[in-house]
């Protein structure tokens, strides 16, 4: 049974959907403003290996993850640019799009826009006025954080001692200082829709609590995004009606030891690492660690990554097609039953690759396989072919091959010496030979 850690309650507790048959995940998106960084890549990878392990166990799942086209930022990028907002967000949506898939990340079954989804926003808004947890104020309309008396239980953050979270606006029309916007004016140029407090956009937090009810109803079973979404983000949400059984969190990622900032100048876009690393060594990094602790991304990272898919990746090559066996697979999935223990996961598919190299009967050998390439999908590893993997990267092969070929019938004739020479200089072109049972192969050193 897979054990979930719920922020709400501070506590690992046994996940079970609210109808057994069909679990409503739902996962805070990107604000498309600009290209993603690794800390965004994060949460897409952990969710999409949570949504492969509901999968496995969970008869049918609707997995939701949203896209923030509208906001400050994107209005702030747009006028840089002199284009319009669907412009900035279009683009960088697709970038987005792009760069997760070279992650192996899977799409979500539903990906709602926020504009989209104005309507449903308006009605939330209205429902909160009516109930008194809500006002309109200069052409704004804030949520008043003093109704709410359960504000801060998600986060632990004391409502008394917040006067100002995240994209939360300090003004003189606040009733309280801790007050949020659901809805703020649009004046000039900026985009914005009619609405009976005037032509105005949505703020941030009220779109996810109105695409939550919109696609997945009043009550899902796992609400998750990073941990910088806790407070004020998810905290928000739940002041204004979200209703999630779990709320799950992934940690912060650091560079070098130090956070993500532009001022740094240490900011690791993925589409940027994706030139020098392949996708999915990016995956197995990130992977690496637990997905509740902070995970600190330094240079060795993308290089040892890629190493131990090499490993993984060798002890698939030149295995025939067989079927995989549940008990082989068992420690992967034990693994990430408990909490999604990732780096626990990673060593029983290494564990399971000393198997495969280690057995003697060649069936038993290709079951083993089979169950390593099986077990690694529920990581989002080790579906590609095992040749393509060694030899990806390489902008010559045929060089290469001839070059290979050439060495193997000098290592035949017994020109050790010419072979040597062949040798250092496939080794300057990023290459290494392995001689198996006769025969002389190469893979892309790590």
């Amino acid at each position: 049974m897979l054990q979930l850690y719920n922020s709400m309650g501070r506590k690992v507790e046994a996940f079970t959907p609210n109808d057994p048959k069909h679990a409503r995940m739902y996962v805070c998106g990107p604000t498309v403003y600009s290209f993603a960084h690794i800390g965004y890549a994060r949460p897409a990878v952990v969710f999409d290996v949570l949504a492969r392990v509901l999968r496995a166990q969970v008869p049918d799942l609707t997995y939701a993850r949203n896209i923030t086209d509208i906001d400050d930022k994107i209005i702030a990028a747009a006028s840089a640019r002199s284009v319009s907002c669907d412009e900035i967000s279009a683009e960088f949506e697709a970038a987005y799009h792009e760069d997760l898939a070279a992650l192996g990340v899977a799409p979500p079954d539903i990906e709602p826009h926020a504009t989209d989804h104005i309507a449903p926003m308006i009605a939330i808004i209205e429902e909160l006025i009516d109930a008194g947890k809500a006002y309109a104020a200069e052409g704004h309309v804030l949520y008043h954080i003093p109704a709410f008396p359960d504000y801060g239980k998600l986060s632990g953050a004391n409502p008394d001692e917040v006067l100002a979270g995240a994209r939360v606006e300090v003004a003189p029309w606040k009733r309280d200082p801790r007050d949020f916007v659901l809805w703020k004016p649009s004046g000039g140029e900026q985009p914005g829709w009619d609405s009976p407090w005037g032509f105005g956009r949505p703020g941030w937090h009220i779109e996810c609590s109105a695409m939550i009810r919109d696609h997945l109803g009043e009550e899902i079973d796992i609400h998750g995004g990073g941990i910088d979404l806790r407070f004020p983000h998810h905290e928000n949400e739940i002041a204004q009606g979200t209703k999630a059984r779990f709320w799950v969190h992934n940690g912060h990622v650091t560079v070098s030891g130090a956070k993500m900032s532009k001022s740094l100048g240490n900011v690791l876009l993925v589409r940027d690492l994706l030139k020098e690393t392949p996708g999915e060594a990016i995956r197995y990094a990130l992977l690496s660690a637990q997905y509740r602790q902070p995970l600190d991304w330094t240079p060795e990272t993308p290089r040892s990554a890629r190493a131990a898919l090499d490993r993984l990746y060798g002890a698939l090559r030149d295995q025939p097609q067989s079927e995989p066996r549940a008990d082989d697979m068992e420690p992967v999935m034990s693994a990430l039953n408990d909490d999604l223990n990732t780096p626990a996961a990673l060593a029983a598919l290494h564990a399971l690759a000393a198997q495969v190299h280690s057995e003697q009967d060649a069936s038993r050998r290709a079951e083993l396989a089979a169950s390593l390439r099986t077990a690694g999908d529920l990581l989002g590893l080790l579906q590609q072919d095992a040749v393509a993997w060694a030899q990806s990267g390489v902008d010559d092969v045929e060089h290469i091959e001839t070059l290979v070929a050439e060495r193997h019938q000098a290592r035949a004739s017994q020109d050790w010496a010419r072979a040597d020479e062949l040798r250092d200089e496939l080794v300057t072109l990023g290459v290494e030979v392995e001689d198996v049972g006769g025969e002389s192969r190469w893979r892309v050193r790590a």
